[in-house]
């Protein structure tokens, strides 16, 4: 087996579309042995994620994947998923911490609810995650087999969000910690940040000709990113070319945050 990701198993939450899905493809493309693909479990997503399933499995034979269903901002979930990829791969190598939500909502009118549930998915779901992971639902397993398992999360750039932003600013903190706190088992964790990526949690908003246009105009590279854009630097953070990589915030934007005009 050969690539960057040769016999590793790599998790990915919120894995049915979007940049999850173009990571799964990614890390199977560069040699995952396994992939453990959290999804919400609804029936769009059910359908996504065995297209998913079938997609890799055909494409990359020497994959194998375990898909696990449930709400990230449930921490049962997380100890599912984990619980799941053990089961199935012996052990978690990589986690990318992915699923993530954006409702539209402005915010002098807000509900509660939606800051609510937006923060417990983003904020809490990724600490869930991240928290149960390296341990595997065992106290000593991190002393046992140190250097096992990499952590990096995603942060969206998604300026105009005034309930969105404070969870991603938040997520970035949680991943700087972690570097702190993990760094002794030689855990790492990692933050890339995306700029304007077209994918289904902005569409909606990116269906406006004239803000995407003026969107495309901000980028140095002149176009929106593709979720496979994010997926080849989740890769890299995640091999072994990024062994002395950790607390770091990869800015993956298309020139947008340099190109101030």
């Amino acid at each position: 087996m050969s690539g960057l990701l040769a016999n590793k198993v790599v998790c990915i939450t919120g894995s049915s579309r979007g940049i999850g899905r173009a990571c799964a493809v990614e890390s199977a493309k560069h040699g995952a042995t396994g992939l453990v693909l959290h999804y919400l479990g609804d029936s769009e997503t059910e359908t996504e994620i065995q297209t998913l399933k079938v997609e890799v499995e055909e494409r990359y034979p020497t994959t194998k994947v375990a898909a696990v269903a449930g709400d990230i901002a449930d921490p049962a979930t997380s100890s599912k998923i984990v619980q799941v990829g053990v089961a199935a791969f012996g052990r978690i190598d990589v986690l990318v911490s992915n699923a993530g939500i954006c409702p539209f909502a402005e915010f002098l009118t807000m509900p509660h609810a939606t800051w609510e549930r937006t923060r417990s998915v983003n904020l809490d779901g990724s600490f869930f995650v991240v928290q149960v992971t390296p341990s595997r639902g065992e106290p000593d397993a991190i002393t046992e087999s140190p250097g096992r398992f990499n952590h990096w999360r995603f942060l969206y750039l998604c300026l105009s969000r005034s309930h969105y932003t404070p969870t991603k600013a938040g997520i970035l903190s949680l991943m700087q910690s972690c570097a702190i706190a993990l760094g002794k088992y030689n855990i790492r964790a990692n933050a890339v940040l995306p700029g304007t990526i077209a994918t289904d949690i902005n569409k909606e908003d990116l269906s406006d000709a004239v803000k995407r246009e003026n969107m495309i105009k901000r980028t140095v590279l002149g176009r929106l990113g593709a979720p496979d854009d994010i997926a080849g630097p989740v890769v890299f953070l995640a091999s072994d070319l990024a062994k002395y990589v950790t607390g770091a915030s990869l800015l993956v934007d298309g020139g947008l945050f340099v190109n101030l005009q």
